[in-house]
């Protein structure tokens, strides 16, 4: 699951998700501003790592969040991080 998010396009994807819930390949492409075929390579590593899931409405997919936990976990290690920071930054 980290590695599935070890991306920023990913981490986008994701918040993108977490904010505003299910959206189609389409709309998620025009946010992250690349090619479909390259949205949809992120999309697949974050489905087979379990954090999204989706579902098919004619021609279009829509993904949403499969683990609603995963922006509680990324703005843990968020927190984490600029902690770190804060500490070797006063050493």
């Amino acid at each position: 699951i980290v590695k599935a998010l070890a991306c920023p396009a990913r981490l986008m994807i994701v918040d993108e998700l977490a904010e505003c819930g299910e959206r189609s390949v389409q709309e998620l492409t025009a946010m992250v501003g690349t090619d479909g075929s390259t949205v949809s390579r992120h999309l697949s590593t974050l489905k087979n790592a379990g954090v999204v899931s989706s579902r098919k409405s004619g021609t279009t997919v829509y993904y949403s969040l499969r683990m609603k936990c995963i922006p509680k976990f990324l703005n843990c290690v968020e927190s984490m991080l600029r902690e770190n920071t804060a500490v070797t930054t006063h050493v």
